[in-house]
C-alpha cells in the first residue's frame, strides 16, 4: 500500500490526509508542534494514520504532500524525500510570508523553487487552487456531468500523473498545466484561483490568466 507522508497539518494538510486515507492509502503526518499535538487528527484518521516528526514522515512516505506556510519551504527535509515525488500545495502570500524578488518579478514560481530545493524529487503542483474544506465535500464520480476539476503541473510526467492518479481518486477531473514554469496560472489572484469549475472552465481560466509582476 502506498504511504503518503504529510508535511503540515494545517486546513490544507488535514483535509488532503482524510481525502487520501478515504481513496485507500497510509498517511504519515507531521507538523512544526510535534507529533503528540496530532493525537487527536490521528485518532479521527483511524488506523492507516500515524503521527511522525517532518524528517520522519519524509523518510516514511513513497510520496510526499508539502503544505507549510511558503516562508517555510526551505525547512522542509531534502535527503529523506530523495527520488520520490512530492506535491506542493503552497502558495504565496506576500502579507504572511515576506517580499520574494523572484516571485514579484515573475522569475520563478512557488513550486519552482520548492523544486531548487528539492533538487533530486519530482515536484508536482496539487491542491493549491481549492479551499480547504472542498477537497473532502466536492468530488463526484468519473463521469458525471459538472465534475470539478483541478491543476497540476510539474517538469516530471510521472509525478504529474501521480497526482492526476490522486484527484480521479478522491473525485476530480484533472488539467495538466505543464512544467512547473507554466504554475504560476493556477496560483492567487489568478481566474482559476478558488473557483469551482469543470475541465472545460480550468482550461478556459488557465488561458485568460496573465502573469502579474509587482512594481519595482
Amino acid at each position: 500500500m502506498t504511504t503518503i507522508g504529510i508535511i503540515g497539518a494545517g486546513h490544507i494538510g488535514s483535509q488532503v490526509a482524510r481525502a487520501a486515507i478515504g481513496a485507500g492509502y497510509d498517511v504519515v503526518i507531521a507538523n512544526s508542534r510535534g507529533p503528540e499535538t496530532l493525537a487527536d487528527l490521528v485518532a479521527e484518521l483511524g488506523p492507516n494514520a500515524r503521527a511522525a516528526t517532518a524528517t520522519d514522515a519524509a523518510t516514511a512516505a513513497d510520496v510526499a504532500v508539502v503544505t507549510v506556510p511558503f516562508k517555510a519551504y526551505a525547512s522542509i527535509p531534502v535527503e529523506p524525500l530523495a527520488g520520490k515525488i512530492v506535491i506542493d500545495t503552497n502558495n504565496y502570500y506576500w502579507e504572511r510570508d515576506g517580499r520574494v524578488p523572484a516571485l514579484d518579478e515573475g522569475r520563478d514560481t512557488v513550486s519552482g523553487m520548492l523544486q531548487k530545493h528539492l533538487p533530486t524529487s519530482r515536484v508536482a503542483k496539487g491542491f493549491n487552487h481549492i479551499r480547504s474544506g472542498e477537497i473532502t465535500t466536492d468530488g463526484a464520480p468519473a463521469g458525471s456531468s459538472e465534475r470539478r476539476a483541478l491543476a497540476t503541473a510539474s517538469d516530471f510526467d510521472d509525478a504529474a500523473q501521480f497526482v492526476a492518479d490522486l484527484y480521479d481518486q478522491i473525485g476530480f477531473d484533472t488539467v495538466n498545466v505543464g512544467p512547473l514554469s507554466e504554475s504560476w496560472r493556477i496560483e492567487r489572484d489568478q481566474p482559476a484561483y478558488v473557483v469551482p469549475q469543470t475541465r472545460d472552465e480550468l482550461v478556459a481560466n488557465l488561458a485568460k490568466a496573465e502573469r502579474q509582476v509587482a512594481a519595482a
